[in-house]
C-alpha cells in the first residue's frame, strides 16, 4: 500500500473536522506530511489545510527556514502562519521549545480542529526507549498516542506507521528538499544519543526493532487503558461525597480502598491523584503506607508534589494550595456585613438572617472558646465540632463571628443556635485547594 493510501486510511475517521492545520518544522517527515496531504487533496475531497510554523530562534538559520516554509507553502498553495516563540531558559532547552511550541498550537486550533504532526515509528521506538530508562510505567511506556485531545481541537499522528526510511525514501523520489537542524546532531540529547548509537545497533542484531518497539507501545497503551477501567471500577465505590458537602474537596471513603491488594491500591489512587499532580514515583508509595496504616487516632499526611493527602473522618482528603497553610489573618474585621467578606487564605463568607449588634468581627479557633447555645448552655465550641464530625484540619480554619467579645456564629454550622438570639447563619465558602480546582 502506498504512503498515500496509508495516510489517508489513517486520518480517514476525521475528514469531517473542520480543519487540517499542520503542525511544519521544514524538517524531512513534516515536509514529506505536508506533501502527501496536497497529492491527497488534489483527488480526495478534505477539509480546509493549512500550516502552522513555530519560530524559536534557537538558531542561527531560523530565520532562513521561514523563507524556506514560506516557499514550500506557496508551490503547493497552502496557507502559512508563522508565530515566534521565546523559548524559556532551563536545564532542558528541548523541553521548554516543545512546550512554547504546544502553547502555540493549542491556541490555534479552533474547535474540532486538528492538528497534525509527523511523528513517526522511530520516533515512537525512542520516545517508548527513554521512557523506559526513566523508569515509567505503564501510561509513560504507550509513548505517544496516535490522537488526544489538544485545547478545543485534536493532534492526530498520522505517520505512527511509517518509518523514517520510507519517508525518506518517498522524499528523495519525488525531489523533495528539507531542513536539516544541526541540533539533531547534538550527542549530549539523551534522543540522538539513541537515534545514532542506540537505534542503529539494535537494528543490526534486529532489523525490525523499530517497528517492534513501537508496536510495544501500542500494546502499552492497551494495557495502560484496561489499568484505567480498573481503577475507575475501583474508585467508583470509594468516591461517595463526602460529608458536609459544603467542603467541596476531593476525597474518597478508605474503607472499599482498604479492601483492594496493595497493587490495586496503588493503581487506583495513581488513576485519582493524575489530574490533581504528578503522580509519585515507585519509592515514595511508602507514604502511602504510612498514611494507609497509622493509628486511628493519628494525624498523619502524605506530602506530594502538587499538595497532600490527610486522612480523616473514614475518608482520603486532597489538600493543596490556601489549605496547606494557616489563614494569613488570624482576626478580620467585618465593616459591611451586608456584603460579602474575602478572607485572605480562606475563601469567604456572607451573613443571612438578623445582623448583631456591635463590633463584628471573623477569628478562628485559639482555644477555650465556648458557645451559649439554645436550650444546651454553655458548650465547649471543641466538642461541638468534634460532634459535628468535621475533619481535624478544618476546624482550626472555620470561620467564627463575633460581636465585640461575644462568639454568635459558626460558619456553616446552623445548628450551633445561640440562645436568645434572633436566627443567623454564617454561610462560608471554603477555597478551593488550588489551581484547577474549581
Amino acid at each position: 500500500m502506498s504512503l498515500e493510501s496509508r495516510l489517508l486510511h489513517a486520518l480517514e475517521p476525521w475528514r469531517q473536522a473542520p480543519a487540517w492545520k499542520v503542525a511544519f518544522s521544514g524538517g524531512l517527515d513534516s515536509t514529506v506530511l505536508l506533501h502527501l496531504l496536497a497529492r491527497l487533496r488534489q483527488r480526495q475531497a478534505l477539509p480546509p489545510i493549512s500550516v502552522i510554523h513555530v519560530h524559536h530562534g534557537l538558531q542561527a538559520a531560523a530565520d532562513a527556514w521561514v523563507e524556506h516554509c514560506r516557499a514550500q507553502c506557496a508551490v503547493l498553495n497552502v496557507p502559512l502562519l508563522v508565530r515566534h516563540v521565546q523559548v524559556a531558559a532551563g536545564a532542558s532547552v528541548e523541553r521548554a521549545a516543545r512546550e512554547a511550541r504546544y502553547a502555540v498550537f493549542a491556541e490555534l486550533l479552533g474547535e474540532g480542529e486538528v492538528l497534525l504532526a509527523a511523528q513517526h515509528q522511530d520516533d515512537q521506538a525512542e520516545t517508548l526507549l527513554l521512557r523506559l530508562l526513566r523508569g515509567a510505567g505503564a501510561r509513560g511506556l504507550a509513548a505517544m498516542p496516535a490522537s488526544r485531545p489538544l485545547a478545543a481541537g485534536w493532534l492526530l499522528r498520522p505517520l505512527l506507521g511509517m518509518s523514517r526510511a520510507e519517508l525518506e525514501r518517498w522524499a528523495r523520489a519525488q525531489g523533495l528538499q528539507w531542513i536539516e537542524d544541526p541540533s539533531n546532531d547534538d550527542m549530549t540529547l539523551a534522543r540522538n544519543f539513541l537515534r545514532h548509537e542506540i537505534l542503529p545497533r539494535l537494528t543490526q542484531c534486529w532489523p525490525a526493532a523499530s517497528a517492534v518497539l513501537a508496536r510495544d507501545a501500542e500494546q502499552m497503551a492497551e494495557a495502560d487503558g484496561l489499568l484505567g477501567e480498573l481503577a475507575a471500577l475501583d474508585l467508583q465505590a470509594a468516591a461517595a461525597h463526602a460529608l458536609p458537602k459544603w467542603l467541596e474537596l476531593p476525597s474518597l471513603r478508605l474503607a472499599p480502598l482498604l479492601a483492594l491488594s496493595e497493587a490495586r491500591q496503588r493503581n487506583a489512587l495513581r488513576e485519582w491523584l493524575r489530574p490533581l499532580t504528578l503522580p509519585p514515583e515507585r519509592e515514595h508509595w511508602a507514604g502511602w503506607r504510612d498514611l494507609r496504616d497509622a493509628a486511628v487516632d493519628a494525624a498523619p499526611r502524605w506530602r506530594l508534589g502538587g499538595g497532600e493527602l490527610r486522612r480523616a473522618g473514614g475518608r482520603l482528603w486532597w489538600l493543596s494550595g490556601d489549605w496547606l497553610q494557616a489563614p494569613t489573618e488570624t482576626v478580620v474585621d467585618w465593616p459591611e456585613p451586608l456584603q460579602p467578606l474575602a478572607l485572605p487564605g480562606n475563601g469567604r463568607v456572607r451573613l443571612a438572617g438578623a445582623l448583631p449588634g456591635g463590633r463584628l468581627q471573623i477569628r478562628y479557633r485559639q482555644g477555650g472558646e465556648v458557645l451559649d447555645l439554645a436550650g444546651r448552655g454553655h458548650r465547649d465550641l471543641k466538642r461541638l465540632l468534634q460532634e459535628c464530625a468535621l475533619p481535624a484540619f478544618v476546624r482550626g480554619r472555620l470561620p467564627l463571628l463575633y460581636a465585640g467579645e461575644a462568639l454568635v456564629a459558626v460558619a456553616n454550622l446552623p445548628q450551633l443556635q445561640v440562645a436568645g438570639a434572633a436566627p443567623l447563619q454564617l454561610h462560608w465558602l471554603p477555597p478551593t485547594g488550588g489551581p484547577g480546582l474549581s
